[in-house]
C-alpha cells in the first residue's frame, strides 16, 4: 500500500472516521492506530509483521529493565541486549547475502571454491527506518532522556505508526511518544493544517 493510491484513499477513509469516533477514549484511540497501521504495514506482506513485533517486545522489556535497574552495568546489559537483537534482525536481512557473496568472492581470491547459500528473501520494508527509531528509544531511556512506557500498544503505535513507518523520517521517542500518550482533541486549525499538507505532499510526489 502506498500513500499515492485508491486503496490508501478507502484505507484512510476508513480509519479517519474511526478515529474521530473514539475522541474520549485515548487507550481506544492508539488501538485503532495501531491496528490501522499492522493492516498498512501488513498488505505488503503480514510476515513481516511478525519480524517487527519481535523488535518491539524486546524494545519494551529492555527499556524497562533498563529504567528499573539501579546499577550502571545492568543499564548497560539490557541496552546491550536490545542493540544486539535490533542490528542481528537489521543486519541479517539488509547485509546478509553481501556479506555471503563478499567472503565467496575472498576465498576464491585465496583458491578455495566454496559456494554458499544465499537468502532468497524480499528485504521487510521499512527495516531500517522502525531499527533505528527501536534503537533510539532504549538509548533515550538509557540516557534518561525519556520515561519507559508500561503501556505495549503506546510502544509499539510509537513505531509502527503508519505515516512514517515506510518512508520516515526517524521519529526520536521524546517527541512522539508523549503525543501518543496524550489526548488529542480535534483542532479545526490543525485538520486544515494536515489537509493542505497531505495534498501538498500528495501534489509533490505525484506531480513532481
Amino acid at each position: 500500500m502506498v500513500f499515492n493510491s485508491f486503496v490508501f484513499l478507502i484505507f484512510l477513509s476508513i480509519v479517519y472516521p474511526l478515529y474521530l469516533l473514539s475522541q474520549k477514549y485515548l487507550k481506544l484511540q492508539n488501538w485503532i492506530l495501531l491496528i490501522a497501521s499492522c493492516v498498512f504495514y501488513g498488505s505488503w506482506d503480514w510476515r513481516f509483521l511478525i519480524l517487527m513485533f519481535v523488535s518491539i517486545t524486546a524494545d519494551f522489556i529492555c527499556g524497562i529493565k533498563i529504567e528499573e535497574s539501579d546499577s550502571l552495568a545492568g543499564r548497560k546489559l539490557f541496552l546491550t541486549i536490545s542493540l544486539l537483537i535490533n542490528l542481528f534482525i537489521l543486519g541479517f536481512f539488509k547485509y546478509f547475502n553481501f556479506f555471503t557473496s563478499s567472503l565467496e568472492h575472498f576465498l576464491e581470491w585465496g583458491g578455495i571454491g566454496l559456494h554458499f547459500r544465499y537468502l532468497h528473501v524480499i528485504l521487510p520494508i521499512g527495516i531500517s527506518f522502525y531499527t533505528f527509531e527501536a534503537m533510539s528509544y532504549v538509548f533515550g531511556i538509557y540516557k534518561r532522556e525519556v520515561k519507559a512506557t508500561r503501556s505495549f500498544c503506546d510502544y509499539a503505535l510509537f513505531v509502527t505508526y503508519f505515516p512514517h513507518l515506510v518512508a520516515g523520517p526517524i521519529m526520536r521517542a521524546k517527541d512522539l511518544l508523549p503525543q501518543i500518550e496524550s489526548p488529542r482533541p480535534l483542532k479545526i486549525a490543525n485538520f486544515y493544517e494536515g489537509c493542505h499538507l497531505i495534498f501538498w505532499g500528495l501534489f509533490q510526489k505525484v506531480a513532481v
